[in-house]
């Protein structure tokens, strides 16, 4: 037993003279770990350890590069779209307005009887922004008239004790619903008609969206004096949009460039607008009459 002991040392350190261990088939890089318990790495150095090899190898670089001009080439594209169907310069100007408009504007829609002059101021490059012009349309009144509106909508239902998310959801979109209803068939006739006018979807909206006024108007009067206020209120606001709307939009459709058009045209024209102006009370009755009892 002590000859193979002996026999094994010396046999060892000659193998260890004579070839010498080979070289490692991959590096060493527990060194980029900091020791701890259980022989985990330090947290976050698998992180930038990571994050370092991908930063130097060539290909994840000119990856990395390839997907940042696609993004911003798909913002570019999107942007661009956006502009094509929606004007954000023409979308501002109707919303130039101020206070003083606002509140002339208003009156005029709750009584139009004693204005007189109903044409837009006429414009070679830029149109005159609403707040200089009482007659050219906006998208703010109609906008804050129709939040209004939903939240007068929800005190109506609360105080029926009717109140529902799924209820209030319903109103706002069934109103909205209805606008846009009203401007798809605006457009369809104007097409049928042959109107040829500087009328926009925009303009469309800003006059089909002038109804909240009237029916904030005749739901409140609805709910401080009962039904019999807000049928005396329906009938007034009712009378005055579509005095409103015969006046503006026969301004707006028969331009100067249909004036001199044939007899027949000029009456579908006419009808078109008297159609649209005498839509307005069913609409509107039909919003607001669940909401007074």
């Amino acid at each position: 037993m002590a000859y193979h002991s002996g026999y094994g040392a010396h046999g060892s350190k000659h193998r260890a003279r004579a070839a010498p261990d080979p070289p490692p088939l991959f590096d060493d890089t527990s060194g980029a770990y900091s020791s701890q318990p259980g022989g985990y790495p330090a947290p976050g150095a698998d992180v930038a350890f990571s994050v370092n090899h991908l930063l130097g190898d060539p290909v994840a670089s000119v990856a990395m590069a390839y997907g940042s001009s696609i993004a911003s080439h798909g913002k570019d594209m999107v942007h661009k779209e956006l502009h094509r169907f929606v004007s954000m310069n023409k979308l501002k100007y109707f919303f130039a307005v101020d206070t003083a408009y606002v509140a002339k504007k208003l009156g005029l829609l709750v009584f139009p009887y004693t204005h007189q002059n109903w044409d837009v101021q006429p414009s070679r490059d830029v149109p005159v922004p609403p707040r200089q012009d009482l007659n050219a349309p906006d998208l703010y009144i109609p906008t804050m008239a129709f939040i209004t509106y939903v939240l007068l909508a929800g005190m109506a239902l609360g105080i029926q004790k009717r109140f529902s998310p799924e209820v209030l959801g319903l109103c706002a979109s069934t109103a909205l619903v209805w606008v846009v209803m009203e401007v798809l068939a605006l457009l369809l006739g104007a097409y049928l008609a042959t109107v040829r006018s500087d009328l926009s979807i925009f303009h469309l909206l800003a006059y089909s969206g002038y109804k909240y006024v009237g029916m904030i108007l005749s739901v409140l009067t609805g709910l401080l004096f009962g039904s019999d206020g807000y049928y005396v209120a329906l009938a007034w606001t009712s009378s005055s949009l579509m005095y409103f709307i015969v006046r503006s939009l026969r301004t707006a459709a028969l331009g100067p460039d249909n004036m001199g058009g044939p007899a027949p045209r000029q009456r579908l024209q006419l009808y078109l607008t008297l159609g649209a102006a005498a839509f307005q009370p069913l609409i509107i009755y039909w919003l607001t009459f669940h909401l007074v009892r």
